[in-house]
């Protein structure tokens, strides 16, 4: 087990840049070349770079860092991208934490911290035959110092609908005592899923590559349940005949399968 690094006595600052990706994917089927613009439109919309900058000002406040710059863009045709800037507050060490436990549950662009950043990007498209709608948002929150970004994750995981998730976590470089030596990670992680609430971990399928001796953690999740009408954009299955419910789940399915398992199906 590594030392906390809050019971050491370091030499400067803490050096160990944190750093969390995520990519999260919702899928639909828009049966028609217009409900096909209008899907596209709708997440434009509902994901345009003001709500964005929001969602990463709330993960800012999640980890206790401050904002230190922000840009952020809305794309013609679509997509947005923030990114934010951030630096350390000035925090008793008590209230940080890196314990393996889950960070907080949503109740309630580029940003600039201090040798940290968040960003987020967005990326709507359509398959142009099947009706196969995919929005993918990816999300990188790199922090330097005591902070980290893994109680962000519940945050971020309910900010969207999310069929499927995949993330990294990386601790790189190393920090130094007084006494000289070297500490390559600053707290205990054995997987991701244990910064994970346990509700999501009902709702998901989850499988862990970890390279433990490397500090890299990888996690990808996808929803265990199935239901048409939650893929369906402008409609439902009251309106369609067995046969089109039976072929339209293919597709979903197959889709899923390919994004979770990174690879086209034969």
């Amino acid at each position: 087990m590594v030392q906390a690094l809050d019971r050491l006595k370091l030499h400067g600052f803490n050096n160990l840049t944190k750093t969390l990706s995520f990519n999260i994917y919702d899928i639909c089927y828009a049966a028609t070349p217009k409900q096909r613009r209008e899907y596209i439109e709708y997440i434009d919309e509902e994901y345009n770079a003001a709500r964005l900058t929001g969602i990463l000002t709330d993960v800012v406040n999640i980890i206790g860092a401050k904002i230190l710059n922000i840009a952020h863009q809305d794309y013609d045709p679509q997509g947005a991208s923030v990114t934010m800037l951030i630096a350390e507050e000035a925090m008793a060490s008590s209230e940080l934490s890196n314990s393996e436990a889950p960070g907080p549950l949503p109740d309630s662009v580029v940003a600039h911290l201090d040798k940290s950043h968040l960003t987020v990007h967005t990326y709507p498209e359509s398959h142009p035959d099947n009706g196969i709608s995919t929005f993918r948002v990816d999300i990188d929150v790199s922090t330097c110092g005591r902070i980290s970004p893994l109680k962000a994750l519940n945050y971020l995981i309910h900010s969207f609908d999310s069929d499927i998730v995949t993330m990294d976590y990386r601790v790189r470089g190393f920090t130094r005592d007084v006494a000289g030596n070297k500490h390559f990670i600053d707290h205990d992680i054995d997987s991701i899923q244990t910064f994970i609430a346990a509700d999501t971990k009902e709702r998901y399928q989850m499988v862990d590559v970890n390279v433990y001796q490397e500090n890299i953690f990888h996690t990808k999740m996808i929803l265990n349940e199935f239901d048409l009408d939650d893929y369906l954009f402008g409609g439902g299955v009251p309106g369609l005949s067995d046969a089109e419910c039976e072929r339209i789940t293919r597709q979903l399915q197959r889709e899923m399968s390919e994004i979770y398992y990174g690879r086209n199906l034969r």
